[in-house]
């Protein structure tokens, strides 16, 4: 069996808060297979992007392992991970504050080039932006442009070609198209399937929105508070989803089919509960309608439903 290129194995993120600990990433565990995608889902403040940043080693965890193939770089040091730096790259959400405003779009592709000292002749630098330019659909013209002469869908395609400058293996794309018109975000999205069929990029998409994550993850995680309470194959959790949680995110998709307005919606009720210093048992509970004693009693690990079907449900 081949090692996944990314796993953790119970990864912690904790912020310290004057009431206590903040628990943004609680005992999370996944597994990314080399050349797959790997859709991360759930509402503003579960952990997504701190989970992806944490894999990255841009925020340091609190516990718990991060693996690329098979080996523990948050053991790295400094001068270990600037070398990991080369295979482990990220898109950010915000295609303009993650840009330099001061530095033309050629700058800035050559940037971690010229950090991790991959190529030093300026000519050969110069030349590998220009593919870069060309791969990610910028025209040349644009070389010696600023980011603020640029739409979003432009600054977009400047932040992939940048993650691209290193040739990395896996890239955490965190939300790289929420902040892009819905014509923008389909060029943006085909791109990103294009790169990943010829290059073989191992992705963990991260994204709020399940339509965008069905079209382009192989399996999807659905987070929430923190931890993570289902995962499958995308197609397994559209056509089966366990959890009340994931049922309700499934029901929210808008729809174009008028018979669907016939239906009962599933509105999700009840308080959020804190995230810091969280008690045992389901972080769902107070929301969930088929919510039980037994929920609250202790805390809830994910399980096999069915093969590669993971949720983590009491009354399962």
């Amino acid at each position: 069996m081949s090692v996944p290129l990314i796993q953790t194995k119970n990864l912690k993120k904790y912020f310290k808060t004057p009431k206590g600990n903040l628990h943004a990433v609680d005992g999370v565990n996944i597994s990314i297979k080399e050349g797959q995608t790997l859709g991360v889902v759930g509402e503003s403040g579960c952990g997504k992007s701190t989970l992806g940043r944490a894999i990255l080693r841009l925020i340091e965890p609190t516990d718990g392992e991060v693996l690329f193939n098979g080996h523990n770089i948050v053991q790295y040091d400094d001068k270990k991970m600037l070398e990991m730096r080369k295979q482990m790259q990220i898109i950010f959400q915000d295609p303009f504050s993650s840009l330099n405003p001061r530095m033309t779009v050629s700058q800035i592709i050559a940037e971690p080039i010229k950090v991790c000292k991959t190529i030093k002749n300026s000519r050969e630098i110069d030349n590998k932006v220009f593919d870069l330019m060309e791969t990610v659909g910028l025209a040349e013209r644009f070389v010696n442009t600023y980011p603020h002469e640029l739409d979003g869908g432009r600054r977009q395609r400047i932040g992939i070609a940048r993650a691209l400058a290193l040739d990395p293996k896996f890239i955490v794309c965190d939300e790289p198209v929420s902040a892009l018109d819905v014509s923008i975000q389909a060029q943006i999205l085909n791109l990103m399937m294009d790169l990943q069929e010829s290059m073989g990029f191992t992705y963990m998409f991260i994204t709020h929105d399940l339509s965008v994550v069905k079209h382009i993850s192989d399996e999807i995680a659905v987070m929430y508070l923190g931890q993570c309470v289902e995962t499958a194959p995308s197609d397994e959790l559209f056509q089966n989803p366990v959890h009340p949680y994931t049922k309700a995110l499934l029901a929210a998709i808008p729809t174009l089919d008028f018979r669907d307005n016939k239906k009962e919606k599933q509105i999700i009720k009840g308080e959020v509960v804190s995230p810091i210093n969280p008690k045992p048992g389901c972080r769902f509970a107070q929301r969930c309608p088929m919510a039980q004693n037994v929920c609250t009693e202790e805390n809830i690990e994910l399980k096999e439903v069915v093969p590669k079907h993971f949720v983590a449900c009491r009354l399962l």
